[in-house]
């Protein structure tokens, strides 16, 4: 130790140099204990960055070089701690606080994020179900040959021609048919020859009537043929509704045979809207019930009544077939229209949110909870039932509780970027592209794109 009562009386410059030394000496420990703080500093912020891949934020090196998947060039991130949040703000008690995010004010913005406070309503679920509209099948008939032989005119030509009530459709010669005038004459004749009051004849000409009858001559036609004693030539079927040709099934000159299809009309009056539905969205619809179609195209939706619900699957889809009539007089939709059914379920109390507040992933679902102005904690919860526009929610969240409706995604996203998740995790690891960890794979380079390649 050194004794700076012994060195008063020694010469004034050893003095000076003597306080000079103790002064650097004071300043060279003082340098080294502000040292240790910096360089751990320095450290930390060396091990909380990393590089990433801008369009695959889940691949992470520690230095920079190339995507494995893309091969684009890695860039400098850097993890960000999750913010302290007071024990009496954590759900659980003492569990350990669920994935947190922490933005910014201009983030919150920009992000457009907007946070409702879950609350208990009763919510009036509906179902939205895409269909087709379709000819109505108990307004559609056809025609076909009764007999054999050639079409000698055709009167309709062309599918979608509008045909009123009686109006002719088919002429066919038949030989059949003219062996079968000359039998119903010559009854008439022998009925006439003994007169009109035995019995004999008369069950002769009704027999002959009626073959006529059965092969489609009209009462009409009968007493022409009757009236004239001349058979007619050919046999002329008329239309038994007034509709639209659905289908022209022979041509002028062909010969057919008994039970080969003519025309075919439909009646556009009313049509059917048929939609298919899943098991469970079969609950609750019955025959009678009043459904909302909305059909494209048209401003304004049309009532209509559920008149069948198909008691079986189908084998490919395992989905049903939900038919709905629905009235067409002024005759402006059409068969082949596309329609959305809108069914209304019962009223029931349960707590819902949007359907674009609720992320799923192979894990389950996912909800963003608002803590305070800035915080966000990502959660997990149980759903229910689902709308085209809500989301029941039965387990994981409380009532009151706020939740952020919009900007869902784009927080997801940040979180994936800045804590370390893998929004890939719920994709299959055997798919191609997702192999970047395999055994003895690392520090290999994705080849680059051959830029001789034809595109």
């Amino acid at each position: 130790m050194i004794n700076f009562l012994s060195l008063r009386g020694a010469p004034g410059r050893r003095y000076r140099l003597l306080l000079l030394l103790v002064a650097l000496l004071g300043f060279a420990a003082t340098a080294c204990q502000k040292a240790k703080p910096v360089a751990k500093a320095e450290t930390d912020a060396a091990d909380s960055s990393y590089y990433t891949c801008p369009m695959h934020p889940q691949v992470h090196e520690e230095g920079p070089g190339k995507c494995p998947i893309c091969s684009m060039d890695l860039v400098k991130a850097t993890k960000h701690a999750a913010p302290v949040v007071p024990a009496s703000q954590r759900t659980g008690g003492g569990a350990p606080p669920a994935p947190e995010v922490m933005l910014t004010n201009q983030q919150i913005q920009l992000a457009n994020i907007r946070v409702e406070a879950l609350g208990t309503g009763t919510e009036r679920a509906r179902t939205l179900l895409t269909g087709t509209l379709a000819a109505d099948a108990t307004q559609t008939s056809t025609v076909s040959s009764r007999v054999s032989g050639r079409v000698e005119h055709l009167f309709v030509r062309q599918t979608g021609e509008p045909i009123r009530r009686g109006a002719p459709l088919v002429s066919i010669y038949s030989e059949q048919l003219q062996a079968l005038q000359q039998e119903y004459l010559l009854s008439l004749a022998q009925q006439r020859a003994v007169g009109e009051n035995v019995n004999q004849y008369e069950r002769l000409v009704e027999a002959a009537r009626q073959k006529l009858r059965l092969l489609g001559m009209s009462s009409g036609q009968l007493r022409t043929l009757a009236a004239t004693g001349r058979p007619t030539p050919a046999l002329t079927f008329y239309s038994p509704q007034a509709g639209l040709v659905q289908e022209v099934g022979v041509t002028e000159g062909q010969y057919v045979g008994e039970g080969t299809l003519l025309v075919s009309l439909t009646n556009l009056s009313s049509l059917w809207v048929e939609a298919q539905l899943y098991p469970g969205e079969v609950a609750g619809i019955r025959l009678g019930q009043s459904v909302q179609v909305q059909v494209a195209g048209f401003a304004d939706a049309y009532t209509g009544k559920v008149v069948f619900l198909s008691p079986e699957l189908q084998g490919n889809s395992k989905v049903t077939l939900l038919r709905v009539q629905l009235a067409n007089p002024d005759g402006q939709l059409q068969p082949g229209m596309q329609a959305n059914v809108n069914l209304a379920s019962p009223s029931s109390t349960a707590l819902a949110l949007p359907q674009d507040a609720v992320l799923r992933d192979s894990q389950g679902s996912y909800v963003w909870q608002q803590l305070n102005a800035n915080n966000f904690r990502r959660l997990k919860v149980t759903t229910g039932s689902e709308t085209d526009q809500t989301v029941a929610i039965t387990g994981g969240l409380d009532a009151g509780t706020k939740v952020v409706v919009s900007g869902a995604y784009l927080l997801e996203s940040e979180y994936a970027l800045y804590q370390g998740a893998d929004p890939m995790g719920g994709m299959d690891p055997n798919m191609p592209g997702m192999d970047m960890k395999k055994p003895g794979a690392e520090g290999k380079k994705a080849p680059a794109m051959d830029p001789n390649m034809k595109m």
